[in-house]
């Protein structure tokens, strides 16, 4: 039997060897870091302190706000500091850390944005009954389970994928700690845990986007059938932002997670997955 030792610890991809461009893709992380910082710190801080804001609409925009820090914050800094020092090791336990984070919160912030089109479907299409249906109760409710149900794939999906054995290559295909990455380098040949949990996180994905889908098609029925001018371009200016948000967020983490897998890593497959994990948290704020 050949020699196997157990990886205790892995190695991250950079997006060059050349120290110029390590150098530049530092400084270039640094400031969308930065930006992003910024612009969703803002939010939370006006929201929270502008008692005119302390409506559903904006309590939920200052918990997707979070997330984006959360999100951003758990993969940038780490990205920044491989490229100063020139060093691409993450621990085990560094691993499995980051892959829970990144799913609880990616996974949270797809939850909020189901209940933000939620919001916006009961503030045009149920006037009347809005602020009943979105009681501070009703709210507070869903956004719990937003964040339970992100930690609760977060722990699904570390569990899952670190049960399996690693004892091949160390070397991770992208600049963080993913799962599609990690099950590339697994010597484990029985993915059952995995296998259940990718499914059942795909059916519930395509639940909350068939339901954001429904929202908006009644939305703009609504919005169509509204006197013009004023009360359509006011419902529009609330709606279209959001849905850029949900666009943005969906096509690019659909990219990085459905397209096929290769043996050898290129620059592109890097790309992809930094417009989903650091591109939406930064435009958010913008848009």
């Amino acid at each position: 039997m050949p020699n196997i030792s157990t990886v205790t610890g892995f190695l991250l991809l950079g997006f060059s060897e050349v120290r110029e461009l390590q150098l530049v893709h530092a400084a270039l992380f640094l400031l969308v870091y930065l930006a992003a910082l910024t612009g969703n710190q803002l939010i939370v801080a006006v929201t929270t302190l502008d008692r005119h804001l302390h409506t559903p609409m904006y309590f939920f925009l200052r918990h997707l706000s979070v997330l984006d820090l959360c999100l951003i914050s758990v993969i940038v800094p780490q990205s920044i500091h491989n490229s100063l020092t020139d060093r691409r090791s993450i621990s085990f336990l560094g691993s499995v850390t980051q892959v829970s984070l990144v799913v609880f919160f990616a996974s949270a912030e797809y939850f909020i944005l189901t209940v933000m089109s939620y919001d916006l479907y009961a503030a045009i299409c149920l006037p009347l009954r809005y602020e009943v249906v979105m009681s501070r109760v009703a709210c507070g409710k869903m956004v719990t389970a937003s964040w339970l149900g992100g930690g609760l794939f977060g722990v699904l999906f570390s569990a899952s994928t670190f049960s399996l054995s690693f004892c091949g290559s160390n070397v991770i295909q992208q600049f963080f700690c993913d799962v599609p990455s990690l099950l590339k380098i697994t010597c484990s040949e029985d993915h059952v845990a995995i296998n259940v949990s990718i499914p059942a996180a795909v059916l519930l994905a395509v639940i909350c986007f068939i339901l954001i889908i429904v929202s908006y098609t009644r939305i703009f029925r609504t919005v169509l059938r509204m006197p013009p001018a004023e009360g359509r371009a006011k419902a529009f200016s609330t709606c279209l932002p959001h849905l850029v948000v949900v666009t943005l967020f969906l096509m690019t983490s659909f990219c990085a997670y459905l397209k096929p897998p290769s043996d050898s890593p290129s620059v592109l497959d890097l790309l992809v997955s930094m417009f989903y994990t650091v591109v939406p948290p930064s435009l958010n704020p913008l848009i």
